[in-house]
C-alpha cells in the first residue's frame, strides 16, 4: 500500500492551503431551492454590501428570482447595478445574463417609509393620520436607536410573506456591532413592555378625567420629573403617540417573534463577512458564537479583501537580505572613483597618467573628446546603478507584502483554531472599488472558487 508523501518541512507557511473540510461552497448554497434567505452580516467596512450584491447576481444568473435588500446609505449597490436610485420598492436590474430564466431585483431600506407602511396597514385611517402627524413618532421613525435594525427585520418579513422571490439576500445594517440586527426585536419588545410605556398608557386605559386623576395622583412625581427632562410639550406628544399606538404594540411583538423564527428556519443561511484583521475577525467570532447560541443556521465565513502573492517562495527575510546586499554594493562607487583618478596628478604607481594620453607623435592628445562623454552621456555603470536601485526597491515592496500576508495568515489561523467547524471562502483584495456588474460578477466567481488567497499558487 502506497503512503501519502509527507509535506516538505521547509514549506513557506503562507503557502499552506485551507483544509477542504473548511472550504465554503457558495454555488450549492445559492442554487438550492430550499435556501430562501441569505443574510450577510459582520462589522462595518468589511464588504457586506458588495458580497450581498455579488451573491444575488450569481444566483440570478443561475436561474433564481432574487431580490437584494441593502441597508447601506452610501448607495454603492445602486451604482454597481446600473440603477439611478434605490428605494423601498424592489427594482429590476438590467444587463444580467438571464438565459437561465433568473431575475435580479434590488432595493434599499427606507426606514421611515417602512414604519409608515406598518402604521397605515395596521391602523384605521383616522388613527394612522394621528400617528403619522405626531412629532414624537416622526422623531422615532427617523432615527430612534435600534429602529433601523428593527425595520430591516420588518422588511425582510414582508418580502418573505409575499412568496414572490426564490431568494432574498439581506445586507445587514452598518451598525457598530453586528449583533444589533439580532437584538433589535427583543429591544423593541422590552421598550414596548417597559414601565415607562405602562405609565404613559395609564390615562388612555383608565379613560377621561378619571384617567388624568389617576395619573396625577399616582404618578405625579414621575411625570413631573419626565416633564422637566423632556419638556411638557414633548411629554404630551409621547403620551398621545403611545395612546394611538397601543392597539398596534401587540402586532409589533408578534411580527418580531415571527421574523426571529424565520431567521432560525432551515431555509435561512447566515454568511459572516470579515476582513483578515484582528478587530473584524473578533467581531466575526462573537457573531458565530451568538448564532450558535440562538440556533441560527451559519453557512460559513467570507474572508474578504485578502492579499496574495505570486512569488510566495521568496520570503520577506530573503527579499530584505537581497535588497541590503544590492544597497551595500554602492557604498564605494567604483565608476566615480575612477573618474576622480583621471583628474588626479598622482598616478598611484601607474605607468601612464590617466589625465594625459600621449599620441604616437609624442604630443599631448586633445582632451575635448575624452572628457565630453562622461558629461553628456550616461555610462554603463550609471545604468547598472539605476537597475540595482529599482531592484532593491521592488525587493523591499515584496518584503512588505509578504509580512502583510503573514499577519493575515496568523489572524485567519487564530480564528480557525477557535472555530474549526466554520467553512470559509477567501476573496482577494482588488485594486479598486467594484462599480459595475462585471466587477460583481468577478467577486461572485472568486467566492464560488473558494480558493485560499493567502496560500498563493504553487
Amino acid at each position: 500500500m502506497s503512503r501519502r508523501p509527507e509535506p516538505a518541512q521547509n514549506q513557506d507557511p503562507v503557502r499552506e492551503h485551507l483544509s477542504p473540510a473548511r472550504a465554503l461552497e457558495i454555488d450549492p448554497l445559492i442554487e438550492d431551492p430550499d435556501t430562501r434567505i441569505v443574510v450577510c452580516c459582520g462589522s462595518g467596512g468589511v464588504g457586506k454590501t458588495t458580497t450581498a450584491a455579488a451573491l444575488g447576481l450569481r444566483a440570478a444568473e443561475r436561474g433564481r428570482k432574487v431580490v437584494v435588500l441593502t441597508i447601506d446609505p452610501a448607495r454603492r449597490l445602486a451604482q454597481s447595478m446600473g440603477i439611478d436610485t434605490l428605494d423601498n420598492t424592489p427594482r429590476r436590474v438590467k444587463g444580467i445574463d438571464d438565459s437561465a430564466g433568473g431575475e435580479l431585483h434590488a432595493m434599499m431600506l427606507d426606514m421611515k417609509r417602512t414604519f409608515d407602511e406598518i402604521v397605515e396597514a395596521h391602523a384605521d385611517p383616522e388613527r394612522a393620520a394621528a400617528i403619522l402627524g405626531n412629532p414624537f413618532y416622526q422623531s422615532l421613525s427617523a432615527g430612534f436607536a435600534g429602529t433601523q435594525e428593527y425595520m430591516a427585520m420588518e422588511k425582510l418579513g414582508q418580502l418573505r410573506s409575499r412568496d414572490e422571490w426564490d431568494l432574498i439576500v439581506v445586507d445587514t445594517p452598518p451598525s457598530r456591532s453586528a449583533l444589533d440586527f439580532l437584538d433589535a426585536p427583543k429591544r423593541l419588545g422590552s421598550f414596548l413592555d417597559g414601565k415607562l410605556i405602562r405609565v404613559l398608557l395609564a390615562p388612555a386605559k383608565v379613560g377621561g378625567r378619571a384617567g388624568m386623576k389617576f395619573l396625577n395622583v399616582g404618578m405625579s412625581m414621575m411625570t413631573g420629573a419626565l416633564g422637566k427632562v423632556l419638556g411638557g410639550q414633548l411629554l404630551r406628544d409621547v403620551q398621545t403617540f403611545v395612546a394611538a399606538m397601543d392597539s398596534m404594540f401587540g402586532g409589533f411583538r408578534t411580527r418580531a417573534d415571527a421574523t426571529y423564527k424565520l431567521l432560525q428556519a432551515p431555509g435561512t443561511a447566515f454568511l459572516v463577512v470579515a476582513a483578515p484583521e484582528r478587530d473584524a475577525l473578533r467581531e466575526a467570532a462573537y457573531f458565530v458564537e451568538r448564532l450558535a447560541a440562538e440556533d441560527m443556521p451559519l453557512a460559513g465565513l467570507v474572508l474578504n479583501r485578502v492579499h496574495g502573492s505570486g512569488a510566495g517562495r521568496l520570503s520577506a527575510e530573503r527579499a530584505l537580505a537581497a535588497a541590503e546586499n544590492l544597497e551595500e554594493s554602492r557604498i564605494v562607487d567604483q565608476p566615480d572613483g575612477k573618474a576622480g583618478l583621471r583628474n588626479s596628478p598622482d598616478t598611484y604607481g601607474s605607468s601612464e597618467s590617466p589625465a594625459r594620453n600621449v599620441t604616437d607623435g609624442g604630443s599631448p592628445a586633445t582632451e575635448d573628446a575624452g572628457d565630453a562623454a562622461p558629461e553628456h552621456e550616461p555610462t554603463t555603470a550609471d545604468g547598472g546603478r539605476s537597475v540595482e536601485r529599482l531592484t532593491a526597491g521592488l525587493l523591499r515592496l515584496h518584503a512588505e507584502r509578504m509580512q502583510l500576508l503573514e499577519r493575515e495568515r496568523r489572524t485567519r489561523d487564530r480564528f480557525t483554531a477557535l472555530h474549526p467547524e466554520v467553512a470559509m471562502a477567501e476573496v482577494a483584495a482588488l485594486p479598486g472599488d467594484v462599480h459595475d456588474l462585471a466587477g460583481l460578477r468577478d467577486i461572485g466567481e472568486r467566492l464560488a472558487a473558494g480558493r485560499a488567497e493567502l496560500s498563493g499558487t504553487p
